[in-house]
């Protein structure tokens, strides 16, 4: 059974960091492409961040390019979201997907889901 379990959520004041992990089970993270998504309060869940299979691609939504980088660890099956500079406007519910396919920000294109983490950031 596959799981994605995301941890480091929190409340941060603006201008403060916060780093994602997602613990992933019963699969071979190295297979997979591996993204960050996130659904703010009222809106719908947008792409955040994905990495390649190596780790050598990295793609990024333009509203975080420069502030967060996403990383992994495919002997420890985790993948990594350093979130800094953090903005109000970066206030929602993220969530670690995996993807068969190549590097992409299509959330269809991800057949696997955590649960959420969720990050409040405080003007």
């Amino acid at each position: 059974q596959v799981q994605l379990v995301e941890s480091g959520g929190g409340l941060v004041q603006t201008g403060g960091s916060l780093r994602l992990s997602c613990a992933a089970s019963g699969l071979t993270l190295s297979r997979y492409i591996m993204g960050w998504f996130r659904q703010a309060p009222g809106k719908k869940r947008e792409f955040v961040a994905a990495i390649g299979r190596t780790g050598t691609s990295t793609l990024y939504a333009d509203s975080v390019k420069g502030r967060f980088t996403i990383s992994r660890d495919n002997a420890k099956n985790t993948v990594y979201l350093q979130m800094n500079s953090l903005k109000p406007e970066d206030t929602a519910v993220y969530y670690c997907a995996a993807s068969t396919s190549w590097i992409n920000r299509w959330e269809n294109e991800y057949e696997y889901w955590g649960q959420g983490t969720q990050i409040a950031v405080s003007s």
